[in-house]
């Protein structure tokens, strides 16, 4: 009873490794599991309570769930069989591509990831970056809004930064949940970004089974009551302009809206607009047609250039905050009462119909985010020096002109913030903003265009140039 067993050196090693997977899989992964989801159940709890929107179930769902929910779909199955009988492709090769899909639509949302990761960067990102403010909110009428109902955020798109501002701008309403490009389709931002719950969009995709799958899942999620964000614009804007909007999305959102269901779909106009959007040179400055565009390499050493600049000032103490950045938050859109107002059923439209249906919402919808941007100093004193040619100006001509354009905004509707709530001092603002970075030059008190930069200039007029273009046409 007390001989001893010789054993070779790889069956111990063998039989170790094995117990220690037993002991991992059996009791520590289980135990760590059951630790991480008491917490997140924790954080979901306590935010649940000041928020105005909760984090509905769907959103809690496991990935894995969601995504074999989405590869058992009746109509994506359908498209499926129909798929492998025209084009004669394999069953199962074409279920293991909606899989393939699925897994890189689909979100991972993680609450304490949100709200204790996300809101924290994203507020000392932007307070970092700019003073903001939150301009006008019809609270009122976001009081009313069904509870339940499914909301979804609808934006002007001038920056990246547009992700981030929102996002800390409406924490307290509830977490967002985005579509986002490809350009996140990189490790690490990958994972954070699904775990912020942003769900990822391949740009003019020619797949019907892509789209389909995109599809049902954009339609689930509104359906599971998870308040959306998007861009009608559907990528950045490249000369301070709106662009005609894309209603993609919005379209997936309201094709299957039952307008007796428990649940409505309320649309909200969000207007955001800053005094310095950080990648507007790139933005402005794009490649010709046949000229190359620039490599990712090349963007790269841009952006950590302009990186170390600004790391630089701020070692010397000659950096300033990029000025001001705001957010309105315009009135709802029930489309329980806009189909009610129309009588419309976009279900029970025909394919080209609904398409010109989506399109009139779209329209309408991008109308009302363009009557909720904010005018901020930068775009005021833009608008002047593009309108005033070579002249060269004095500041109290500038101020002139700038309270003449100010009169003309508000009698047409437009929010225009002011700065201590003083005039002067937001002519101050934007002139001095527009002087540190070239766009205007100063010799001896008299200020003049830059001729070099004269797209710059129109890029912060254009911003605020649907309210002049309405005036006018008026």
């Amino acid at each position: 009873m007390t001989g001893s067993i010789t054993l070779p050196f790889w069956v111990v090693a063998v039989v170790s490794a094995l117990a220690f997977w037993a002991v991992l899989d059996r009791i520590l992964m289980p135990g760590a599991r059951w630790f991480l989801h008491r917490r997140l159940n924790r954080v979901i709890e306590e935010v649940n309570v000041r928020l105005e929107l909760q984090i509905p179930a769907f959103q809690q769902t496991r990935r894995r769930v969601l995504i074999d929910r989405l590869r058992h779909d009746p109509q994506v199955m359908k498209a499926i069989e129909a798929e492998a009988e025209a084009s004669g492709t394999p069953r199962e090769v074409l279920s293991r591509q909606v899989h393939r899909y699925a897994r890189e639509i689909v979100p991972s949302f993680n609450a304490w990831a949100y709200f204790r990761v996300g809101y924290y960067l994203a507020r000392r990102t932007v307070q970092l970056l700019y003073r903001v403010r939150l301009g006008f909110s019809d609270d009122e009428a976001l009081a009313r809004i069904e509870p339940g109902a499914s909301v979804v955020f609808v934006m002007n798109h001038r920056s990246n930064m547009d992700y981030v501002m929102v996002a800390y701008m409406a924490a307290h309403r509830s977490a967002l949940s985005y579509a986002v490009g490809e350009w996140a389709q990189v490790w690490p931002l990958r994972t954070l970004v699904r775990s912020l719950g942003a769900y990822f969009v391949r740009r003019g995709s020619g797949s019907r089974l892509y789209r389909l799958v995109l599809a049902r899942y954009v339609q689930a999620a509104t359906a599971g009551g998870v308040v959306q964000a998007v861009y009608p614009e559907g990528g950045l804007s490249r000369d301070g302009r709106l662009r005609k909007p894309k209603v993609g999305l919005i379209g997936y959102m309201v094709s299957s809206f039952d307008p007796e269901g428990a649940r409505d779909v309320v649309f909200v106009p969000v207007g955001i607009n800053y005094d310095r959007v950080l990648e507007d040179r790139m933005l402005v400055r794009q490649p010709v047609h046949g000229e190359p565009r620039r490599s990712r390499l090349r963007v790269l050493v841009t952006a950590l250039r302009f990186a170390a600049h600004n790391a630089s000032l701020i070692i010397r103490r000659r950096w300033y905050r990029f000025g001001y950045a705001c957010v309105n938050f315009a009135t709802p859109v029930s489309m329980r009462e806009y189909t009610k107002d129309r009588e419309i059923d976009f279900r029970a439209l025909g394919p080209e119909a609904r398409h010109a249906a989506v399109e009139r919402l779209g329209g309408e919808l991008l109308q009302a985010v363009a009557a909720a941007i904010p005018v901020l100093p930068v775009s005021l004193v833009a608008s002047v020096f593009v309108d005033s040619e070579s002249e060269v100006l004095d500041l109290l001509e500038i101020k002139r002109r700038t309270q003449t354009l100010i009169d003309r905004l508000e009698q047409r509707g437009a929010y225009v913030h002011m700065p201590r709530a003083d005039r002067d001092y937001a002519v101050t603002v934007g002139t001095r903003m527009l002087a540190l970075r070239h766009f205007v030059t100063e010799t001896e008190g008299l200020y003049r265009a830059n001729e070099g930069e004269r797209d710059m200039l129109r890029y912060y007029a254009n911003a605020i140039e649907h309210f002049l273009r309405d005036a006018s046409a008026g």
